[in-house]
């Protein structure tokens, strides 16, 4: 049923300092939350943790020691500077259930002669079977013209996927004409040198 299979530890170490050393041994600490339960700490190996995280929202089982677990990634936090995956929170999820994502929002083709498709809103949260939760959301703007709008109520979702929005009018893609930079303006042109003249006295 998993999209992905992680075999990892459990850790019983906490804090800066050790998180960094697992870090340094090639592992990434993770932290899996049980709805009202003791959430489980493990750490996951880098690498193929790592490249499970290209994948949003996808359904991963996770396991270590003598337990399984089937769990989503909910927040991934990483190095500023390196970008790398320094922690990652997920939550517990069971076949059958369904749960609410962050899904990125995609266009596709391209709109008529200069009009330019601009995408309103970034992710959109969607409600869908742990066994089918969306990766991405692609728009089609192909054709669009000038003034054209793709709306919530517009967007095609995966079988017995739901959109969770307030404004089913609201608008997630928008094609427009962007307006033209005026040039700008020429510096002014630097004064003469000053030709002060006194009177004598």
């Amino acid at each position: 049923m998993a999209d992905i299979t992680l075999e990892g530890e459990a850790r019983n170490e906490f804090g800066k300092g050790a998180a960094r050393r697992m870090r340094l041994a090639g592992f990434i600490p993770a932290t899996i939350y049980e709805g009202g339960n003791e959430p489980a700490f493990v750490k996951l190996p880098q690498k193929e943790a790592t490249l499970a995280m290209r994948h949003a929202n996808a359904l991963i089982e996770i396991k270590y020691g003598k337990e399984s677990k089937l769990a989503v990634a909910r927040e991934i936090q990483r190095n500023p500077v390196k970008r790398t995956i320094e922690h990652i929170d997920f939550y517990e999820v069971h076949a059958g259930e369904k749960v609410e994502v962050e899904v990125p929002v995609f266009i596709e083709g391209d709109p008529k002669g200069a009009a330019v498709a601009f995408v309103d809103v970034q992710n959109l949260t969607v409600r869908a079977d742990v066994s089918n939760l969306p990766e991405n959301i692609t728009i089609s703007v192909e054709g669009l013209v000038e003034g054209d709008h793709v709306f919530a109520k517009d967007v095609k979702l995966p079988e017995n996927a739901e959109l969770v929005i307030d404004d089913p009018e609201e608008s997630i893609v928008s094609v427009m004409i962007p307006a033209e930079e005026e040039a700008p303006a020429a510096p002014a042109a630097a004064p003469d040198e000053a030709t002060e003249s006194t009177e004598e006295e």
